[in-house]
């Protein structure tokens, strides 16, 4: 049986993870983040075409795996839709994903520098980042990634992971909950932005396998994930939940 209490609850958090992510510099007037239907597997909710700061419960569209609106109601929609449907149809765990174009990913990106997790909360990231090149299957394109064929693509080269980065344009985050997913986005910037300091001073010591398989397990319990939502929260102006 349905719990709308529940789906009240999801849809409340999604837009909070909307503010958050923007308040963080992770997304600004461009990105996206949306959660998959509490209930209904085949389904995920996703904002309408709009700045993540300004994101209400109001622009909060139902898609399909296939990226179909449900209830658009003439609301303009993300062209990047299927960003989200494609990972929701090839990680059946994965229930949040966003996608955003934090400047300091770019580098790493487009350059031979792999992108490593360098301090304890880093990694969230996984030991290894893929990076997908949209050029490499679909040849010259705008670089959005606006058809199914091109999300699966993306897809593929995420496989398991939590982290891929979108060469020239930015990255993509999958996730087991929206929380994690929001402190997977923001510590990807802040590790990359410090791992490119760190490099400026000579050859960086990088987190061992073991060490980020350890980190991540810690950072990943409820207490760790709770305790920066709640930070995170206050920052954007949402306090007292």
């Amino acid at each position: 049986m349905s719990d709308p209490g529940a789906l009240a609850h999801v849809l409340r958090d999604l837009v909070i993870a909307n503010r958050i992510l923007a308040n963080e510099g992770v997304l600004d007037g461009f990105g996206h983040v949306s959660v998959r239907h509490p209930q209904d597997p085949g389904r995920y909710f996703l904002s309408r075409s709009r700045g993540p700061e300004l994101v209400t419960k109001d622009d909060l569209i139902e898609f399909t795996l296939d990226n179909a609106p449900i209830d658009q109601n003439g609301r303009p929609m993300y062209a990047e839709r299927a960003i989200h449907g494609s990972i929701y149809e090839a990680r059946p765990e994965v229930q949040a994903v966003c996608h955003n174009h934090a400047l300091s990913l770019i580098p790493f990106g487009v350059s031979s520098e792999p992108l490593c997790p360098v301090f304890h909360m880093g990694a969230v990231i996984g030991a290894t980042v893929p990076v997908w090149d949209i050029r490499d299957e679909f040849g010259d394109t705008h670089m959005l990634v606006v058809t199914r064929a091109q999300g699966a693509s993306l897809a593929r080269t995420l496989g398991a992971g939590r982290v891929a980065l979108m060469r020239g344009h930015g990255s993509v985050v999958a996730a087991r909950s929206l929380r994690e997913a929001v402190f997977t986005a923001i510590y990807l910037q802040v590790n990359a932005e410090l791992l490119q300091r760190a490099r400026a001073l000579g050859q960086p010591k990088l987190l061992s396998p073991g060490e980020v398989d350890k980190a991540s397990a810690l950072l990943s319990e409820t207490l760790s994930q709770d305790r920066a939502w709640d930070y995170w929260c206050a920052r954007a102006g949402f306090r007292g939940l």
